[in-house]
């Protein structure tokens, strides 16, 4: 007995064992490896008059070992102590100079060795940029003088950058106000190791509070302490020569925002108590109002813990909210202040007030107009113009409306009224200029407003500029991009008045690069030359296809073919999905296509664009629109949608000879993950899926999720329907799934995908788990990445190519 005994639990273990693969990070095809491995064209920020770009150069990927540095994830942030900056800090490893009006690139000389730049920033004149130089113990301050093209140091690594605004600019362009650690700073906790002197207790006093599945929260009372360590800071002020003067003393700043005069500054400092349940944003907050030599002059602002507020997406908390410095005055503040409790469901005329107090900020606020819906923003404009913008998510309505600041007796005038997902009629963005102060505020000229947009029809994608005329309310159209084989892109207004706007253009085979159009003489003058990392893939073949859903609705896809494929044969290829449903209140706005063949191809680290290497055709992008209209929600009939746009590409492609329909894959990554698996278990349509970082049991997600305000006890048929965990019995086709261990996004715990599996494993389904250390929810080590595509490429050609 004792030796049968011993024969099963060895049976029981080997079985385990058996279960896990020991596997090291791999890596895919040749093919895919060249088109992974590139070196970056740099990324680029123009100054306001266009006379210079910042080329910034970063390596493509992390490393495993830079992902492997110590983190604490306290409140929402993710913090490495050594260095008092965010963990998963994005870094640049050189700055060069690029003057526009020669195209003459210069390098800065001076840089720190083995550079790891953030937080770049114009001074006022945009003749300076201030960096953060972060070394291995800690965070300096630099700035790059762009007149004799030389970088200085000016402070040792003591810079507090755990919470942003690390540093800020005065006026003068001499000095700048920064974040410091305190010298009073104590040791932190080791919280995994520490011994606890009680239990962690939370009550519910039986009032509501319902959050959305945050991550990253404090759950202890030693979290409690070393957040607060991490988030302290002295403020002190720089000179450009090095002078370090004591400006205000240690608290928790997160915020710093000069005047547009530069003679006060708004801070902002996170307060106790704490929360368990909500990320450091919401923590209490108090915002003071000092003179630009550090004297205080009041408090304008205190917000208490904010863990309750109404239900729904379009619910705010009381009182001040959105407090911002008005771009057209010296000092004055501007905020909104909720109407209707902040509660979607009271009925009432107006949503919002908007209200305004100049300097010396000791008077009685000023009401400067109400908003039918929920207040957006201003985009101020001269003494008489302005226009702000309010909006409602459940109508997916946005309201344009110009008002006279000057004279506020004056109702608002209603520019544009639309569905903002209706893309073929945006009328654009009002361009803007940079006033005396340097704020960007409305360009008008001759009581003349105008208007940029992308440019989406029914036809195609043509960019457009617009003059506005404010009395009359007549639009002229002034330019239209005409190109049917690039796309080119309307970045920026240079000098509208004299026809010139910074413009990116690009093709299928053609790196975007930047040129200055001019409207008024046609002529282009091209200024960066980034070459085609990609040239490889230059001929495969790419169209955008539209095709029917069995109700009529008109769905749209980038479709990509290899390169040597043979239109005369036409030989059926096994194909690659990848979508990402979204959510429509209306048919219209669903059908619109906004697709365009001309993008250039670049197949970044999630992309399934790599297969067209390897003889798969691919549909990108795929449309997966949801539709509820009037009364019905989206989600009310999601797995019937769901499955008729899968099967509408599938039958389309079909149709059209390119692919095997039996030899179909799916694949998304987050709610395109929930797709992924919701479509194996409902349909049969696929070979195999690949779901990378999703969720899958959304009774996780109690309080709503992506775009479902309902919660699970208002709702739970939608709850359970739309929930791949609670269909696992119904799954018959592979699943390859991929999750970051330290994923930190709402709702799409690493534990989703962990059930997830486990409940697939016992009901006899195909899977695979891959866990990534270190990863969030999006992917950054090389070793990571590389791996994940050698995984769906091993998957693909077992499950779908070779099936």
């Amino acid at each position: 007995m004792h030796v049968i005994k011993s024969m099963l639990i060895g049976l029981f273990f080997s079985q385990l064992l058996m279960a896990q693969e020991p596997i090291t990070y791999q890596k895919p095809p040749q093919e895919i490896l060249e088109l992974i491995d590139i070196e970056r064209a740099p990324s680029v920020i123009a100054d306001s008059k266009k006379q210079n770009m910042l080329l910034i150069y970063r390596d493509q990927y992390k490393s495993i070992a830079e992902l492997s540095e110590q983190e604490l994830r306290l409140a929402g942030l993710r913090i490495n102590p050594k260095t008092n900056i965010g963990s998963r800090t994005t870094y640049y490893n050189n700055i060069r100079l690029l003057t526009i009006a020669d195209q003459q690139v210069s390098d800065i000389k001076g840089l720190p060795e083995n550079p790891r730049i953030a937080n770049l920033r114009w001074s006022n004149d945009e003749r300076k940029v201030a960096f953060t130089h972060t070394t291995s113990s800690g965070v300096e301050l630099w700035y790059a003088n762009l007149d004799s093209l030389m970088a200085h140091r000016l402070t040792d690594p003591v810079l507090n950058a755990n919470m942003g605004s690390v540093a800020r600019w005065f006026k003068n362009d001499k000095s700048l106000l920064v974040k410091f650690l305190p010298d009073n700073r104590k040791p932190l906790i080791d919280a995994d190791n520490a011994v606890p002197v009680g239990p962690t207790v939370s009550n519910s006093d039986g009032s509501k509070a319902q959050n959305r599945t945050y991550q990253d929260l404090l759950k202890n009372p030693n979290d409690e302490f070393n957040f607060e360590q991490l988030a302290h800071s002295e403020l002190k002020e720089v000179s450009l020569k090095g002078k370090i003067k004591d400006w205000q003393p240690t608290a928790m700043y997160s915020s710093i925002d000069f005047s547009p005069n530069g003679k006060f500054v708004a801070v902002t400092q996170v307060k106790r108590p704490f929360s368990y349940l909500v990320p450091y944003r919401r923590f209490p907050q108090q915002t003071d109002l000092f003179k630009a030599n550090g004297q205080r002059v009041s408090t304008i602002n205190q917000v208490p813990l904010t863990e309750e507020i109404p239900k729904g997406f379009m619910a705010v908390r009381t009182g001040k909210r959105n407090l911002q410095w008005r771009a057209d005055q010296p000092a004055t503040m501007i905020w909104a202040e909720a109407l209707d409790g902040g509660d979607p469901e009271n009925q009432v005329s107006h949503r919002d007030e908007v209200f305004q107090l100049p300097a010396p900020f000791d008077g009685q606020p000023e009401s400067l107009f109400k908003t039918v819906d929920r207040f957006i923003q201003v985009t101020w404009g001269d003494e008489s113009h302005a226009i702000f913008y309010d909006y409602w998510w459940n109508t997916r309505q946005v309201r344009t409306s110009l008002f006279d600041p000057s004279n506020l007796d004056q109702p608002p005038k209603v520019l544009n009224e639309r569905n903002y997902q209706d893309v073929y009629n945006d009328p654009g963005n009002y361009v803007t200029t940079q006033n005396k102060w340097g704020e960007d505020i409305l360009l008008i000229d001759d009581n003349q407003v105008y208007l940029m947009g992308d440019g989406y029809t029914a036809e195609g994608q043509f960019p457009f500029i617009d003059q506005y005329h404010l009395s009359s309310g007549e639009t002229s159209r002034l330019y239209q991009s005409a190109y049917t084989d690039r796309i080119e892109d309307l970045n920026d207004a240079i000098d509208l008045q004299n026809g010139q706007v910074l413009v990116r253009i690009e093709s299928p085979t053609e790196y975007p690069n930047y040129y200055i159009r001019d409207i008024k003489n046609g002529t282009l003058t091209q200024i960066t030359d980034f070459t085609n990392p990609f040239a490889s893939i230059a001929d495969i073949h790419k169209e955008v296809i539209k095709y029917p859903r069995e109700d009529g609705l008109e769905l749209s896809g980038t479709l990509y073919l290899p390169a040597d494929y043979d239109f005369d044969t036409k030989p059926r290829l096994p194909m690659i999905m990848w979508a990402y449903p979204t959510e429509f209140k209306d048919k219209n706005s669903a059908s619109q296509n906004t697709n365009n063949p001309n993008e250039f191809t670049y197949p970044y680290y999630g992309s399934m664009i790599y297969w067209v290497t390897q003889g798969y055709a691919v549909l990108d992008d795929a449309s997966f629109p949801i539709v509820g209209e009037g009364d019905e929600e989206p989600n009310d009939s999601f797995i019937k949608q769901l499955v008729a746009n899968g099967r509408a590409a599938i039958d389309a492609l079909d149709d059209m000879g390119y692919i095997d329909r039996q030899r179909v894959a799916v694949a998304g990554h987050s709610y395109g993950a929930f797709m992924t698996a919701n479509l194996l278990s409902h349909s049969d349509d696929y070979a195999a899926g690949i779901a990378r970082s999703g969720a899958y049991n959304r009774t996780l997600t109690p309080f709503g999720f992506q775009a479902e305000e309902r919660t699970y006890w208002e709702a739970p048929e939608i709850y359970y329907s739309m929930s791949p965990f609670m269909h696992a019995d119904s799954m018959k086709h592979p699943l390859l799934l991929i999750h970051g261990e330290a994923d930190n996004n709402s709702g799409t715990y690493p534990l989703q995908t962990e059930r997830y599996f486990n409940a697939l494993k016992g009901l006899g389904a195909t899977a695979r788990m891959v866990m990534l250390p270190k990863e969030s929810h999006g992917y950054r080590a090389k070793e990571s990445i590389l791996h994940v595509i050698w995984e769906q490429h091993e998957w693909l050609e077992k499950y779908v190519k070779n099936k």
